[in-house]
């Protein structure tokens, strides 16, 4: 489609260029149609004017048209359609953002199908778990000892914590949770973290002792748990969970450092990624690390993995 104008940052002008062109069509018609009857000349004039100002205004104009056409195929789910920006007027903006906002859209429809996709894999994984257990039992091939119950009873929590996840990442994305910040004991608050997590073997240091910080307690209770459990899933069975912070002048550095085989250097960003879980199948959800770092941005802080030879390493960077 040719787009004469499209040189052209105003709308305004072009419309005003329009009538100019048609002016200037009619009038040299009818000029050159001097010698014929006026009302041959008139209407010659007319014809050549209207023909002109359709090709010129055409060109304008089919920026809108694409966008009326790509609207009706968003609205039937294709957000694939795109709108040929290239006039520098009103129009050629507009165009602009409408191909942005399908680009937005098209990345949260693709987001929608992903969420559904893993939140239906998840959930089928403890869910099948759970109904054979019962099924079990309920046809007398097992008794309802204590050990089979306690399966059903881990594949409920399993369910629950998805649940939970879930929850807390959909506050997130949506800026739901605020931030309740208190003065926090770093040696009490991380000691207190690892006891209460299934690692068996761990240590705790604080640079300088009797440091503090100020934060959300709970939500940075949620990331280092997080992290804890990461490092006993991920290490050996018998292996040792290191928890250490040091205190600068104006940030906290909190490292989680596990015996196992690390993460490779091109996987460590995508571990932060929803429902990735760096090839474990066991325990996780695979939302956890996403809220993790979410929490710890939404502190102002960061959240990254970081190379120290053996084992793998969490690092959770706070503002003081």
């Amino acid at each position: 489609m040719i787009r004469p104008l499209d040189s052209l940052r105003s709308f305004k002008v072009k419309t005003g260029l329009v009538v100019v062109i048609a002016l200037f069509a009619a009038s040299g018609t009818f000029w050159l149609a001097a010698q014929q009857p006026f009302r041959y000349a008139l209407l010659l004039a007319l014809v050549v004017a209207l023909v002109v100002t359709q090709i010129v205004a055409h060109g304008m104009t089919s920026p809108l048209r694409e966008m009326t056409a790509a609207s009706r195929a968003m609205a039937n789910g294709d957000y694939t359609h795109r709108v040929r920006a290239t006039s520098r007027d009103e129009i050629g903006q507009l165009a602009v953002a409408f191909n942005t906002m399908s680009a937005d859209l098209a990345e949260a429809d693709r987001y929608r199908r992903e969420l559904i996709g893993n939140v239906s894999h998840e959930l089928r994984t403890p869910i099948a778990s759970l109904q054979a257990v019962l099924e079990n039992i309920a046809d007398g091939v097992q008794e309802a000892t204590p050990a089979t119950v306690g399966v059903a009873l881990e594949q409920t929590e399993r369910l629950a914590r998805l649940v939970d996840d879930l929850l807390d990442l959909s506050k997130l994305e949506g800026g739901a949770l605020g931030l309740s910040r208190s003065t926090v004991d770093l040696r009490q608050f991380l000691t207190s973290v690892v006891t209460q997590s299934t690692a068996t073997r761990f240590s705790v240091s604080v640079e300088p002792p009797g440091a503090t910080v100020t934060a959300d307690e709970e939500r940075v209770r949620q990331v280092m748990a997080n992290l804890v459990e990461n490092a006993v899933r991920h290490g050996p069975p018998d292996g040792a969970v290191a928890v250490s912070a040091v205190v600068g002048d104006d940030t906290v550095r909190i490292d989680v450092v596990d015996e196992g085989d690390g993460i490779a250097p091109a996987d460590r960003a995508r571990v932060f990624d929803r429902f990735v879980r760096g090839g474990s199948t066991d325990g996780g959800t695979g939302i956890g690390l996403a809220i993790a770092r979410w929490a710890a941005e939404l502190h102002g802080g960061t959240l990254d993995v970081v190379d120290v030879g053996a084992g793998c390493c969490f690092r959770l960077t706070l503002p003081v």
